[in-house]
C-alpha cells in the first residue's frame, strides 16, 4: 500500500493548513476584540502603555511578557482565566472583563498548556491567542 503514503501526507498537510488558518483566524478575531477593549489601557501592542495607563492607580501590566514570566512558554490557562474572568484582578475592580456579558461567545474547548482541556468562551480564546501572537 505505498501509494497510500502521498494521499495520507496530503490529508495531514490539509488537515494542518486549516488548523493553521483557523488559529490565524481566532488571533485575528482577538486584534479586533483587543483594540476595542483592552488597547486603552494595555496599549495597541499590549506594553502597558495606553493612553489611559497614565491615571491608573495600579501599574497597567505589560503583556507582551506573559511568556517570559512564564519560564518562555505562553501560559494559555492563566491567560484565559484571567481574561474570563476565574482570576480576579485588583486593576479591574474584581473579575475580568469588566464589560459584563459583551464578551464570551460559543463555548470552546481548547487545550492547555499543561495538556488539559480548558473550556471557555470564542471571544476569550481569541483575545488570549492574539496575546500569543504579542510576545516578545
Amino acid at each position: 500500500m505505498p501509494h497510500h503514503r502521498p494521499m495520507r501526507a496530503a490529508l495531514a498537510a490539509a488537515a494542518l493548513f486549516a488548523a493553521t488558518a483557523a488559529a490565524a483566524e481566532t488571533a485575528e478575531r482577538g486584534r479586533a476584540l483587543y483594540a476595542a477593549h483592552c488597547a486603552t489601557c494595555h496599549g495597541l501592542f499590549g506594553a502597558g502603555d495606553g493612553p489611559m495607563a497614565g491615571v491608573m492607580a495600579i501599574e497597567v501590566a505589560n503583556l507582551r511578557r506573559l511568556s517570559a514570566e512564564a519560564g518562555g512558554r505562553f501560559p494559555l490557562r492563566r491567560a484565559i482565566s484571567t481574561i474570563d474572568g476565574r482570576t480576579e484582578l485588583r486593576g479591574h475592580g474584581g473579575a475580568m472583563p469588566v464589560y459584563g456579558l459583551s464578551l464570551g461567545g460559543e463555548p470552546v474547548a481548547v487545550v492547555a498548556e499543561d495538556g488539559e482541556e480548558l473550556m471557555t468562551g470564542a471571544d476569550f480564546l481569541a483575545l488570549a491567542r492574539y496575546l500569543e501572537t504579542l510576545q516578545e
